[in-house]
């Protein structure tokens, strides 16, 4: 077996590790503390997981721990290890950073489907950047149009002084 922890900051896994059969897993570790109120992580850059499940050898596992805090103690909750593709998207959603990130909607609220196909997951990811992509266009038009709008009225003005 091959294990690895050293990546850095913004990369996919927080440690990798192949197995005696030559599956790779890379494994993004995810803590939720129950009492916050903001729980909307991202979890990965939609590319990238789309380059890795190219190779159907490789698996982008979570690793999801929440926990309590009261004082000084802290006691931890729930911890799950699964497959992304485990995760319904009920409670995923897309983000505009990057090129698109898979994001989970609320940390409180999670459904894990033991067992679901990974090409079905991916075909729902398709589809869902599919309808995203669009209103993301839509959003940077209006954004061109305001800032069109922007540099005219300043093209108008005199310099100052």
């Amino acid at each position: 077996m091959e294990y690895s922890a050293a990546f850095a900051r913004r990369a996919m896994p927080d440690i990798a590790f192949t197995d005696a059969e030559g599956f790779k897993y890379v494994v993004d570790v995810k803590t939720h503390r129950r009492d916050t109120k903001f729980n909307r992580p991202n979890v990965t850059s939609v590319y990238r997981l789309a380059d890795l499940y190219a190779d159907d050898t490789n698996y982008f596992m979570l690793l999801l721990i929440s926990y309590s805090v009261a004082g000084l103690q802290a006691s931890v909750d729930n911890v799950s290890f699964v497959p992304i593709e485990f995760l319904g998207w009920d409670c995923l959603s897309i983000g505009n950073l990057g090129k698109g990130q898979v994001q989970i909607t609320d940390s409180r609220c999670l459904t894990i489907n033991e067992g679901y196909s990974r090409r079905t997951w991916m075909l729902e990811l398709c589809d869902t950047l599919l309808a995203f992509y669009p209103k993301e266009r839509a959003k940077i038009d209006e954004r061109i149009a305001h800032f069109n709008g922007v540099r005219a009225s300043w093209s108008g003005r005199p310099e100052p002084g």
